[in-house]
C-alpha cells in the first residue's frame, strides 16, 4: 500500500474545519498530521467536535506543522492571504483555501490567482477537473457559488445561457460560521425567515468570473436573493431563465455534460433538501413552463459547499479516485 499523504488543518474549531476533520480521519490514503486553533489549543479535538468523541485523540495545537504534504486553511475571510504572509510554507506544501482569499481578482477571468507567491486555481471539479489535477493551490469555491454554479456551467459550456437568470437560495444557519450574531441566534433563527445581501451577494464574483471565462462575449445578469433558513445545514437553489431549448434537449445536455463527474445527479422527481445533507452530492431538477427552464440544485453548504469539495480537489490532486473517503450517506429523513 502506498504511503498516506500527510495533512494538517489551520483553523480547525469551526463548522467547516470539523466536517474536515471527520473526514480526514476517516479517509483511506491521509494521515492527519495536526489541527490547529487559536481559540482552542491544548484542548482535545472532540471536545469541540463532539461528534468525534471515540474517533480521535488529537489535540489541537496553537502553531501548524511544516511537516505535511497539504495544508487546508479553514480561517475567515481576509485570514488566509495574512496567514501566508506570515509563514514560510514550503513551495511543496500544496494548499487548498476554503475562505475566499484567492478566489477571484479584479479583471482575472482565467483559471487562477497569482497571490502570496502561489498560484491558485479555482476548486470546482465540475468546472475544470483536469486543470486542478496539474495544480499546486485550489481556491475551493463558496457554498452558494457552488450551488448556483452547477445549474449554470452546462448552458454556459454550450454557448446557451443568452437571457438574465433569477435566482432564489436559502441556506442552512451553518452557512454563518460559529461566532454568533444577531441572526444566528437559535433564538432569533428558528421558525423564521430574511433576506440578505440582496443582488449583492459576495458569491456572486467567483460567479461571474466562471461566465466570464466559459462565455466571453455574452454574460447574462444573475440576479440572486439569499435567504436566512430556518434549518442547521444545506442550500437549496431554484434558478429560471427563458431558453428555446426544450426539456428533452436540456436533459441531454445536462446528462451528457454531468456523466463523468460522481457528485452531481438529475432527479426526475422534484428532490428534497434531505437528499443531499450529509453528502458530497449535487442534486439538479429539471422543468420547463413555457419558455423558462427552471432549475432545482440542492448541495449541503458544509460538504459539497465546502470541506467535502476540498477533499474532492484534494483527492484529483494527488491522484487519488475522486470519491475516495465521500462516499456519505444522505440522513435522509
Amino acid at each position: 500500500m502506498a504511503a498516506k499523504v500527510k495533512a494538517g488543518i489551520v483553523g480547525a474549531a469551526g463548522y467547516a474545519g470539523g466536517e474536515l476533520l471527520r473526514l480526514l480521519l476517516q479517509h483511506p490514503h491521509v494521515d492527519l498530521v495536526f489541527a490547529q486553533s487559536g481559540s482552542q489549543a491544548g484542548k482535545p479535538v472532540a471536545s469541540t467536535h463532539t461528534d468525534l468523541l471515540g474517533d480521535t485523540e488529537l489535540q489541537f495545537v496553537a502553531e501548524a506543522s511544516d511537516d505535511v504534504e497539504v495544508l487546508f486553511l479553514c480561517s475567515g475571510h481576509g485570514q488566509a492571504e495574512k496567514y501566508l504572509a506570515d509563514n514560510a510554507i514550503p513551495a511543496s506544501v500544496k494548499i487548498i483555501d476554503l475562505s475566499q482569499d484567492f478566489r477571484w481578482n479584479e479583471g482575472t477571468t482565467g483559471d487562477a490567482v497569482e497571490a502570496q507567491g502561489r498560484t491558485f486555481v479555482y476548486g470546482l471539479p465540475e468546472l475544470q477537473r483536469e486543470t486542478i489535477k496539474e495544480a499546486q493551490n485550489i481556491a475551493n469555491p463558496g457554498c452558494f457559488a457552488t450551488a448556483i454554479q452547477l445549474p449554470l456551467l452546462p448552458l454556459a459550456r454550450a454557448g446557451k445561457l443568452n437571457a438574465d437568470v433569477h435566482i432564489s437560495g436559502i441556506t442552512g444557519s451553518t452557512g454563518a460560521g460559529q461566532s454568533l450574531s444577531a441572526t444566528s441566534h437559535f433564538s432569533w433563527r428558528t421558525e423564521n425567515i430574511s433576506t440578505y445581501k440582496v443582488m449583492q451577494h459576495q458569491h456572486l464574483r467567483e460567479i461571474g468570473r466562471t461566465l466570464k471565462f466559459l462565455q466571453s462575449e455574452q454574460v447574462p445578469s444573475i440576479n440572486f436573493i439569499p435567504y436566512r433558513g430556518p434549518f442547521s445545514r444545506g442550500i437549496f437553489i431554484t434558478a429560471y431563465l427563458q431558453t428555446e431549448l426544450s426539456l428533452e434537449e436540456a436533459k441531454e445536455l445536462y446528462s451528457n455534460y454531468y456523466k463523468k463527474h460522481p457528485f452531481v445527479w438529475l432527479a426526475e422527481q422534484n428532490p428534497d433538501m434531505k437528499q443531499v445533507v450529509n453528502t458530497n452530492k449535487c442534486i439538479l431538477h429539471l422543468q420547463k413552463h413555457g419558455q423558462q427552464l427552471v432549475i432545482t440544485s440542492i448541495i449541503d453548504n458544509l460538504l459539497k459547499g465546502a470541506a467535502g469539495q476540498a477533499v474532492q480537489n484534494m483527492n484529483l490532486l494527488f491522484g487519488f479516485e475522486e470519491t475516495a473517503g465521500l462516499n456519505l450517506k444522505a440522513t435522509a429523513f
